[in-house]
């Protein structure tokens, strides 16, 4: 390292520090057709074991690939509307035995009920208006009918509803038409409320192209339309435009405070109606780059990035769901390698990317925060377990380490009272599966072997310590590389040792 940045914090254990960490409520997916693939299964599975989120969001539940819109000509020559549960069945199934809820997204449309020929992506996701509103209305309602009818209505009222995917981009909606999509959200949403009042229904979902004009014109309409909606969303990114090299792309990361400042004007906007001021805002989207084929997604330094969003996403929003949980994903195309900066925690193989102990990491911080800054959380558990987490993020490299230090002043516990440290590391040293996979030749197809050999480098490096208070104040020390991100969990703890037995003699340590 050729510098090093130093960072010392006095912390009271009784203090009580803003932290909203939502981050276990949802995570995004490719379309849903492909959840009935064994790779999607097991990638998912992973992340529910390791992880546990609550819900699960992503596009194309009426694309042509789930097939639930069809049609037929009766007798009199009229086409006839019909639908097919079977493939919505097994996703959500499969969902359900993941422990996993659906945040529904309303979208795309299939191919017969669409007003037009434009399609995004290489699956071809149909994105002009519905040709008759009366007919993608009965879709949805249809839909929400059936899944109460299997899943029971309690269960189904606890699903989010968004409407569409973001219509401010002319790619997902035909040619960004405002009018239009406000036409869909006051159709949609007043369908489903006729059906069942307590459904949860939200948008605009847009990303972040013009989005205060969207956000306030959305408002609006729903104010001078009586329309409610029970949430707002929207997506949120942090790269510049894309230069393309190959099947991949690279873009330079832009600094947090922009990020946070333009979340917040979300938050600011909807204040301002008196209508709609202290409602929900939920990120449906992030992540750095919005490419999949970008290889930041692959690295520490996304990892190390991302941990400091997870720090402050709370602070306005009441959730904020990654995109997306795993690689099995194909906007652009079925990926040609294992590591190919897809959006995934985890790459094809079920091989965890650092940015995936940044969640596990944070899903552990549940309890009072004691401590956040720029570059850690700390939080106490009732049985005066402290956990933190501790991150070095930027936007380049620069070489900079961090040599981090906190003394906690420990209430409630004994002056000679004994912790249990234990770390895990995640760097670019010990937790980095692509410098593995690129030192192994960067191979396509991988043996065996190669990706046992990857799995084994994916995990994070264990250390520990005891450390005895002094003058009951606990000390802390640790030093990260650039881009590290370091998770610590100090248990109060009492030595008992077996008849006989003596560490420090068996380690030659007296």
């Amino acid at each position: 390292m050729s510098a090093v940045k130093k960072v010392c914090y006095q912390i009271k254990d009784s203090d009580l520090v803003k932290f909203n960490n939502s981050v276990d409520y949802c995570v995004g997916t490719g379309r849903a057709g492909l959840a009935l693939q064994k790779e999607y299964y097991e990638q998912l599975k992973f992340v529910q074991e390791n992880i546990g989120f609550d819900y699960i969001r992503g596009h194309g539940l009426f694309t042509d690939d789930m097939a639930i819109y069809q049609e037929y000509t009766n007798d009199e020559g009229e086409t006839i509307a019909e639908y097919n549960f079977t493939y919505l069945d097994r996703v959500m199934d499969m969902y359900k035995s993941l422990n996993i809820k659906p945040f529904l997204e309303l979208g795309f449309m299939p191919k017969k009920l669409a007003s037009g020929e434009q399609t995004v992506f290489y699956w071809k996701g149909h994105t002009t208006p519905p040709k008759s509103y009366e007919g993608w209305c009965n879709l949805v309602t249809a839909t929400i009918a059936h899944l109460m009818e299997r899943y029971g209505r309690e269960e189904v009222l606890t699903w989010p509803i968004e409407v569409w995917n973001e219509p401010n981009l002319p790619g997902f909606w035909k040619d960004a038409d405002m009018e239009e999509y406000f036409k869909l959200f006051a159709e949609t949403f007043k369908a489903i409320k006729s059906f069942d009042e307590e459904l949860r229904v939200g948008g605009p979902a847009i990303c972040g192209v013009n989005d205060e004009v969207w956000i306030d014109k959305f408002l609006a309409f729903c104010r001078d339309n009586d329309l409610k909606p029970d949430f707002i969303t929207r997506h949120h990114y942090t790269t510049e435009m894309p230069d393309r090299d190959g099947h991949y792309v690279y873009q330079e990361l832009t600094e947090p405070e922009y990020g946070i400042n333009n979340l917040h004007t979300t938050r600011t906007i909807i204040d301002s109606y008196e209508e709609f001021k202290g409602s929900e805002i939920h990120i449906t989207e992030y992540n750095t780059s919005y490419c999949p084929n970008n290889p930041i997604h692959d690295t520490n330094r996304n990892a190390a990035f991302i941990a400091h969003q997870l720090s402050w996403l709370g602070d306005d929003n009441a959730s904020y769901s990654y995109w997306t949980f795993g690689d099995v994903f194909e906007e652009f195309g079925v990926p040609y390698t294992p590591f190919h900066g897809g959006f995934g925690l985890v790459a094809n193989g079920v091989i965890p990317k650092p940015t995936f102990w940044s969640f596990e990491f944070f899903k552990r911080l549940k309890g009072d925060c004691i401590h956040r800054s720029d570059d850690s959380v700390i939080v106490k558990c009732c049985d005066n377990t402290i956990r933190g987490v501790v991150w070095k993020h930027g936007i380049k490299r620069t070489g900079e380490g961090l040599d981090f230090s906190c003394s906690i002043a420990m209430e409630n516990v004994p002056a000679d009272c004994s912790y249990s440290i234990v770390y895990k590391t995640v760097d670019e040293e010990v937790c980095n599966p692509l410098k593995v996979w690129h030192d192994m030749g960067e191979p396509s197809s991988l043996t065996e072997k190669q990706l046992e050999l990857l799995k084994m480098s994916a995990n994070p490096q264990v250390s520990s310590e005891i450390v005895t208070l002094t003058d009951n104040v606990l000390n802390l020390n640790i030093s990260l590389t650039e881009f590290a991100v370091v998770y610590f969990e100090c248990t109060p703890v009492k030595q008992s040792s077996d008849r006989g037995y003596s560490y420090e003699r068996t380690m030659q340590l007296d």
